[in-house]
């Protein structure tokens, strides 16, 4: 009999590298937020992957960049918490923009923490570029730090990702599964229907709210019917931003509301009944509730 096997991928890279969409390919169903926007993915999600008898739990990391803010500062330290606790990492870098300098200072914090051997490079977005170009660009990357393996791919389009999966999966140590077998995140449902609707939120907005928010799924009520009730709250920071997320008479939440509850019928494979409000909570970036309602630790924001 073969053995099994199961471990911790933790994907990095710089904001907007497509970790949240290789994730989503990887597991096979949206878990993680997926947006134009950099920085939307705020806590640590574990995706679960199966891969022939190997179970594969990926933690989807926010993007490394240069913190400003104290929520900026905790979600860089999960980052790089996650980067630390996998048996594997996967360096994602966009080919088109190749080595910038984000990258650089990702390769260089590797050193410094003394990383593992274990760091895999995915060359995300190969459609974007000329096959020449990418294997200039995998050679310069390779001459700056000894990786495991490098991957051409195209996590959006799919190109590459099955060899990747298989790369990794017959790596991990063996032993048994964590999770079972039908669960393809460790997320509670509550926070990925608050993900959702953040997202929608995130695309409707554009650049006027897109990190001055958050929500929250105040209460989940499951139906006689087979139905869910969910009723979330979406916290702002000053009360002009109220408007904002209210829209003219009410359009833009009108609007986020169906797209979410849509979204969320597809994913949970019954009818939802969401319902939105839009409550100001000027200094909700420094309260512990909402730190530990993304997965991020308040103190690393210190």
């Amino acid at each position: 009999m073969t053995a099994t096997r199961c471990g911790f991928v933790a994907l990095i890279g710089e904001p907007n590298a497509g970790k949240s969409t290789l994730l989503n390919r990887m597991v096979g169903a949206k878990v993680s937020i997926v947006t134009h926007k950099v920085q939307t993915t705020r806590s640590r999600i574990r995706g679960v992957a199966l891969e022939g008898e190997s179970q594969i739990v990926f933690v989807d990391t926010p993007g490394l960049f240069k913190p400003r803010r104290r929520l900026d500062r905790a979600m860089v330290s999960a980052a790089w918490s996650g980067a630390a606790d996998a048996d594997l990492v996967v360096l994602m870098v966009e080919a088109h923009r190749g080595l910038t300098e984000g990258v650089e200072t990702i390769l260089k914090t590797l050193d410094d923490r003394g990383g593992t051997q274990n760091i895999v490079l995915a060359i995300n977005k190969i459609d974007r570029v000329k096959r020449e170009n990418l294997l200039a660009l995998s050679e310069k990357l390779n001459a700056e730090r000894d990786f495991a393996a490098t991957f051409m791919i195209s996590a959006e389009k799919g190109h590459g990702v099955k060899d990747l999966k298989t790369w990794l999966a017959e790596r991990l140590p063996e032993g048994p599964w964590l999770y079972p077998e039908d669960q393809i995140a460790d997320l509670p449902l509550r926070m990925i229907a608050a993900e959702i609707t953040r997202e929608k939120l995130t695309l409707r907005l554009h650049q006027e709210l897109p990190y001055q928010l958050t929500v929250e799924t105040e209460q989940w009520e499951e139906k006689k019917d087979g139905s869910v009730r969910i009723q979330q709250i979406i916290y702002v920071a000053r009360a002009g931003h109220r408007g904002i997320a209210l829209g003219p008479k009410g359009e833009t939440i009108k609007q986020v509301s169906i797209a979410a509850r849509s979204e969320l019928e597809e994913f949970l494979g019954r009818r939802v009944h969401l319902f939105l409000e839009v409550k100001v909570r000027e200094n909700w970036e420094n309260e512990i509730e909402r730190y530990e309602e993304m997965g991020l630790d308040f103190r690393d924001g210190d």
